[in-house]
């Protein structure tokens, strides 16, 4: 599977029921950290996100066309317009380990270097995460350093932080020219 593989676009208010669904997966819970378990708060905070998103906040969604289905969605944030922070998640957990997550977190990047034009885009996630980091590793982000406490899964750890920047990405072949 490659970045062209899974859609972005921007979320729209039948993705509400999608994503408040994934809520009433325990296993999608504990990885994310949603302690919301109610589908009607869920609902309501993503029908917000459609509709008044949080400043510096870009909120993608992610689509499979072969499935015609939302499997997920990016995140690009940050109030300065030259540096983002990439997010992803993919749901419900059912999809893990199909390589999506590295699908979506290239389109990620793919969208704040061409659509957003941004310069370096950076990310973390806990140590414990290992798929997580596998990912920001794979698809080229270098290691920058060690952040602060966290926990995953009932586990003390670390976040790893990662960075790449827009030369990284044209250099390394993955920007259509």
């Amino acid at each position: 599977m490659n970045r062209t593989s899974l859609r972005l676009r921007p979320l729209r208010c039948e993705d509400a029921p999608v994503f408040s669904g994934w809520g009433g997966d325990r296993s999608f819970r504990q990885h994310t950290g949603w302690t919301v378990t109610s589908s009607a708060a869920l609902y309501g905070f993503w029908l917000q996100q459609v509709e008044d998103p949080p400043a510096g906040l870009v909120r993608m969604a992610v689509e499979d066309p072969t499935v015609g289905e939302l499997v997920g969605y990016v995140d690009l944030h940050g109030s300065d317009l030259g540096e983002k922070e990439l997010g992803f998640v993919i749901g419900p957990s059912h999809r893990w380990g199909q390589g999506l997550g590295r699908c979506a977190a290239e389109a990620g990047l793919a969208y704040g270097f061409e659509a957003l034009g941004v310069e370096r885009i950076w990310a973390e996630a806990l140590a414990a995460n290992t798929a997580s980091v596998r990912i920001l590793r794979a698809i080229g982000m270098e290691e920058t350093g060690r952040g602060g406490p966290g926990e995953f899964l009932g586990r003390e750890s670390y976040y790893v932080q990662f960075s790449i920047c827009r030369s990284a990405w044209t250099d390394d072949g993955d920007m259509p020219s």
